[in-house]
């Protein structure tokens, strides 16, 4: 995936990423379906995080396991046009 490494798990101020690269300023969400009624929550979690100056990516948990392929793909996808922090 264009070479970015990814932590699980990572803190940033209050909350934990996912998965998150701190080279490409890039977090990738996983999200069950608890967040479908959490989504005033995620707002607020994502504009703290892009305060931060990263980009944060969602993907549903049941799109992942369908088809990891096509999530991994618009990862690499999105990262061929970011740049390095």
């Amino acid at each position: 995936m264009r070479d970015a490494k990814f932590r699980r798990q990572f803190p940033i101020g209050p909350y934990f990423a996912d998965f998150c690269s701190t080279e490409r300023r890039l977090i990738v969400e996983l999200d069950g379906a608890q967040h479908a009624e959490r989504s005033r929550e995620d707002e607020i979690r994502t504009s703290f995080l892009n305060s931060r100056g990263y980009r944060v990516l969602r993907f549903w948990n049941d799109r992942v396991l369908a088809n990891v392929e096509e999530v991994l793909g618009a990862i690499d996808e999105f990262l061929s046009g970011a740049k390095t922090a």
